[in-house]
């Protein structure tokens, strides 16, 4: 289940304290990292926090909620443990890592509960409005937009509202390839349930270990896999959310005309509205084949064409990705340098003859395509797509590209924990536009990033990938670094930075995000992102279902 252990989890950072980054086997990253950055990674900045560096507050909840809340969910549900409190009032986004390594906790949540049955959560909601507390859902904690960190002044109390005994796969439905799962089960439960009937749901995103369902729906989220299975949105057929005022039930059809969607109104909610419990998803049948693959090709605009030329012309592959020059570079030094020794100067070798081709992972564009189902149908794509492919410019490399590529993708989001450690801004921003303005968009949001970041320290490496492709158009994915401010201007130096890509992305034509929803960082741009009549209409809707505004107060909606 997702409960956070102390000793187990990395509460001021990513992920598990066994999981680490194996920066040793790779040789080339640090000096590639020294030559980009201009820093000596020769100490530590920060070090990691421990609980007892963490000053919290006593809880504000009084003795007589608190037997109450005892009482709906059971004392074994129920906890301030200082441990639970500091692991549910933040998420992972770099502000927050940032700020739990200063040690700095600005608000805390009070109590951390976990309900068993719906009816429990009913009544915590009405006894919520009753004392003027807020509730704030929480899966797997994984937010990097602010969504899980108390935020309202005026409440007497936060409540956070952790699902993680709404764990398990209810039913599967073969006949019509759904089942009904409950919110709070992660990626990872999810799976291991589908797959011992033969299915999977195909909803991989990088947080995968640590995040669930109900979070995925309430963000509108994508997985790596998006390409081929659909985004989130695309694949709940229904659900139940607990609001305040009732519980919204919507029909399990394959699709309705009756009227506006009530069901995609839930999704992408963000908790602001109710806590969802369960939905009703599409599946599909286990792949009996996972064919993943890697290409070259010589600049980041041939790769897009091709992505855009296979979607068009019907080719849909699971997943693919193309990274600009610098994350291709950045991608190679990454790659492990242990192992045979004879396959590596094989590699090698085969590497410096692409470059005297004019395809060269210094300034390229490196694709992965990965494919899955069955397999005559995984044969019939990968031909027809690596035909193209050609036709454009590209150069298959075949398997082990793909596989390694497979096998590390959950590894990276690690290493940014040493980074940061080290003194480094490490961070990530998306977006997404049509393939008409993608490359236009792309260079101007990479050059406000690189200004922004330079400002401070006159360094900083930028680089971009296509991750969650369409036929009309595509996500665009930054990972940015740069040295770190001076110290107590770290936090501001980030700001500036957000700022400065949020506004480019506003002003040249993308959304404020494509996947990584909206929390308090993406709030500010929400008039600008969906109009001011729409905003009302939210409004309102939010009037409707929580008007006490005791759901995940300030998030999603901007302040004015």
């Amino acid at each position: 289940m997702s409960d956070y252990v102390e000793g187990k989890s990395r509460w001021w950072g990513w992920g598990d304290l066994d999981q680490r980054f194996d920066a040793e086997n790779r040789a080339n990253i640090m000096p590639f990292l020294r030559e980009n950055l201009g820093m000596e990674f020769d100490r530590d900045r920060f070090t990691d926090p421990t609980l007892d560096e963490i000053e919290l507050p006593a809880p504000r909840i009084g003795d007589d909620i608190m037997g109450t809340l005892r009482r709906i969910s059971g004392p074994e549900n129920v906890s301030t443990d200082k441990f639970q409190r500091v692991s549910h009032c933040m998420g992972k986004s770099y502000r927050d890592t940032l700020r739990l390594r200063m040690r700095r906790i600005e608000r805390p949540v009070d109590v951390v509960l976990w309900p068993r049955e719906e009816k429990e959560i009913v009544e915590i909601l009405r006894l919520a409005e009753e004392k003027n507390l807020a509730v704030i859902p929480f899966g797997g904690g994984s937010s990097v937009t602010g969504g899980v960190e108390p935020m309202a002044e005026d409440k007497a109390g936060f409540i956070s509202l952790d699902m993680a005994r709404f764990n398990r796969v209810l039913r599967v439905e073969a006949t019509s390839q759904t089942a009904v799962i409950q919110a709070g089960a992660l990626g990872p439960e999810i799976e291991e349930q589908l797959n011992e009937q033969g299915y999977t749901l195909g909803h991989f995103p990088e947080s995968f270990d640590h995040s669930a369902l109900g979070g995925w729906l309430a963000t509108r989220a994508s997985g790596r896999q998006s390409t081929g299975y659909g985004d989130i949105g695309d694949m709940v057929l229904a659900l139940r959310m607990v609001t305040p005022r009732g519980v919204i039930d919507t029909r399990r059809v394959p699709a309705t005309s009756a009227g506006p969607s009530i069901l995609q109104l839930c999704v992408g909610s963000e908790g602001v509205m109710g806590i969802i419990t369960e939905a009703t998803m599409k599946i599909r049948p286990y792949p009996d084949v996972f064919d993943y693959r890697g290409l070259i090709f010589r600049n980041f605009a041939a790769g897009v064409s091709a992505i855009r030329e296979m979607l068009q012309q019907g080719m849909v592959p699971t997943c693919v990705r193309l990274s600009d020059r610098t994350e291709t570079a950045l991608a190679q030094a990454f790659r492990s340098t242990t192992g045979n020794k004879w396959k590596r100067r094989a590699e090698d070798t085969a590497l410096k003859l692409l470059a005297s081709r004019g395809y060269s992972f210094d300034d390229g564009a490196f694709m992965v395509l990965g494919l899955e189902g069955e397999r005559e149908e995984v044969e019939y794509l990968r031909s027809g797509i690596l035909r193209l492919c050609r036709k454009l410019g590209g150069f298959h490399l075949g398997t082990s590209p793909g596989k390694q590529w497979y096998r590390s993708r959950h590894e990276t989001a690690y290493f940014r924990e040493q980074l940061i450690n080290w003194g480094v801004l490490v961070d990530t921003i998306e977006t997404a536009t049509t393939w008409d303005n993608l490359l236009h968009l792309y260079g101007e949001v990479r050059s406000a990033l690189r200004s922004a970041l330079e400002e401070e320290t006159g360094r900083s490496m930028v680089g971009c990938h296509v991750s969650h492709s369409y036929r009309e158009g595509s996500s665009l994915y930054y990972t940015f670094f740069a040295p770190m401010a001076a110290e107590g201007k770290e936090e501001e130096q980030w700001d500036r930075v957000k700022r400065a890509a949020s506004e480019a992305i506003m002003e040249y034509g993308g959304t404020i995000s494509h996947h990584h929803g909206v929390g308090y960082e993406h709030a500010p741009w929400m008039r600008e992102e969906v109009g001011d009549i729409s905003l009302q209409a939210l409004k309102a809707v939010k009037e409707v279902m929580d008007p006490e505004d005791v759901m995940n107060p300030g998030k999603l909606l901007p302040a004015n």
